[in-house]
């Protein structure tokens, strides 16, 4: 029989050893590892984590950017934009989220680990483009989703619903064109008023 899951506990300490200080927060969630380092110290630990013996994670599966602005109504302290990896190492059959929060919410800037993984490449391009998180050392970062003309990066909390601008064909000037947003913000979902005791509810 083939044992698909490692010991999270036993993961978690060996990457611990592995990373030493350059930890900052380090735990293990319904059998998942997840760390949390600084910016200053995130390619070094990124390569720890694919050369080190015990991590050997070989492969970036996932990169993507978060906007923790209104996380819980808010309440969150610390910085706004964090970038999230997923790794696996196929050696070892084992699996690590690794995340690092950029220190400038003005100007959300981490490293680019196209060197270490280049699996990496478009997944940055995916984080610049819909948070406008800057990955330094990107040989090509540009939009990969959004249209050339696009203004702001839509996964951002403060970004409004229907977007600043919309593109439409002119028939008259034969080109695509761009203008103020004409949606009209309304209300689809239906008011629906149930009898009491609907469903043997009360």
């Amino acid at each position: 029989m083939t044992v698909f899951a490692v010991n999270p506990g036993a993961l978690k300490d060996t990457i611990a050893a592995a990373l030493g200080d350059k930890v900052r927060h380090i735990h293990v969630a319904l059998g998942e590892v997840t760390v949390v380092v600084a910016a200053a110290d995130y390619l070094d630990v990124a390569k720890t984590l694919r050369d080190a013996p015990g991590c050997c994670f070989e492969q970036l599966m996932d990169l993507c950017g978060v906007d923790y602005s209104e996380y819980k109504g808010g309440g969150l302290e610390g910085s706004r934009y964090c970038v999230v990896l997923h790794l696996l190492s196929v050696s070892l059959n084992q699996r690590v989220r690794l995340k690092v929060f950029a220190p400038d919410d003005d100007f959300p800037l981490v490293a680019s680990v196209t060197d270490i993984w280049n699996s990496a490449n478009w997944f940055e391009r995916e984080a610049f483009d819909l948070f406008g998180i800057v990955f330094e050392g990107h040989n090509d970062l540009r939009r990969i989703l959004t249209d050339y003309g696009f203004i702001g990066h839509p996964f951002r909390k403060d970004f409004p619903l229907s977007g600043h601008v919309e593109m439409r064909y002119d028939a008259e000037s034969r080109r695509v064109v761009y203008q103020p947003v004409t949606i009209e913000p309304r209300e689809i979902t239906p008011r629906i008023i149930r009898e009491d005791n609907y469903g043997g509810l009360h």
